[in-house]
């Protein structure tokens, strides 16, 4: 009995990506990770094939933005201690969470893309927002033993 409702996965090529038609243009999907700088990384077309490299640099830039925004996010203290606003610190603390985790998503998007470069960058943009603002190198000693609340969110899980 056949349950796939005639729908047929797309066939793997040999060089490890899957082809899609959509009308007359074919979407290429890598499965493995690939150096290069032709690649579409979270918008159909781009950073496309324009200005050469430039294009590709400034995506990459991008990514390691979004993933060094996600850790200053993660430790930052915007939200004053104390008062009696209580419902509007929840509702700050709640917006906080919806950008975190929706600049996490684009960013676990773009690594999707399964580009070397993209997943280097992203990496590269969370380990120097850690370094700077999670991790204890520029924190003074009173710092770290104090009891003190360290960030308005808590830790990110997966």
């Amino acid at each position: 009995m056949n349950h796939d409702h005639g729908m047929a996965a797309p066939p793997l090529s040999m060089n490890g990506t899957s082809g899609m038609h959509y009308g007359k243009k074919m979407m290429m999907m890598h499965m493995t990770f690939f150096w290069g700088k032709d690649a579409e990384i979270l918008f159909s077309g781009w950073p496309g094939r324009r200005l050469g490299g430039g294009m590709y640099a400034l995506a990459l830039t991008f990514i390691f933005f979004l993933a060094f925004l996600v850790e200053w996010i993660s430790h930052s203290l915007l939200i004053k201690p104390g008062g009696a606003h209580n419902v509007w610190a929840g509702v700050v603390q709640s917006l906080l969470h919806a950008v975190r985790v929706g600049l996490a998503y684009l960013v676990m998007l773009a690594v999707m893309s399964f580009n070397g470069g993209v997943f280097l960058m992203a990496i590269a943009g969370h380990m120097l927002g850690f370094l700077l603002f999670g991790s204890r190198v520029f924190k003074r000693n009173m710092d770290i033993l104090s009891s003190e609340k360290t960030s308005d969110l808590p830790p990110m899980s997966c």
